[in-house]
């Protein structure tokens, strides 16, 4: 069962750091681009950051830009794959249930931020910024 699994949320205060985690199991994700989303409550899903499948490309949504880092860890002996998200001088703003999900051969000359278009796509976990 291919399943991809988030953790490291939390509650923080503003100005603090929390790395989130996103483990892929299931089938091998080395061929797969990776990205993170959020969604705040009343608000709709946004893109946050995404990685190419090379690990050699990255974006970031503007309001990130500086703080966030996103990053992976393919394992090469099993398919348990690693995505990270380093969040930085967190915000109240940075509220929100964050996502990771996967999507075949995502590169940087096509970049996809509509969570819609990646296959597969974790359950979330919850951020939240106290000021």
């Amino acid at each position: 069962q291919v399943q991809l699994v988030e953790s490291g949320g939390g509650l923080v205060q503003a100005g603090d750091s929390l790395t989130l985690s996103c483990a892929a199991s299931g089938r091998t994700f080395r061929r797969y681009g990776m990205a993170w989303f959020r969604q705040a409550p009343g608000k709709e899903r946004e893109f946050v950051a995404a990685i190419s499948w090379t690990g050699g490309d990255t974006i970031y949504a503007d309001f990130v830009k500086g703080r966030f880092k996103i990053s992976r860890d393919d394992a090469r002996e099993d398919a348990n794959d690693t995505v990270y998200l380093q969040m930085n001088s967190l915000k109240p703003e940075d509220t929100a249930v964050y996502f990771c999900a996967a999507r075949f051969l995502l590169a940087a000359s096509d970049w996809v931020t509509r969570m819609e278009e990646y296959r597969y796509r974790g359950q979330g976990t919850q951020v939240t910024v106290s000021s």
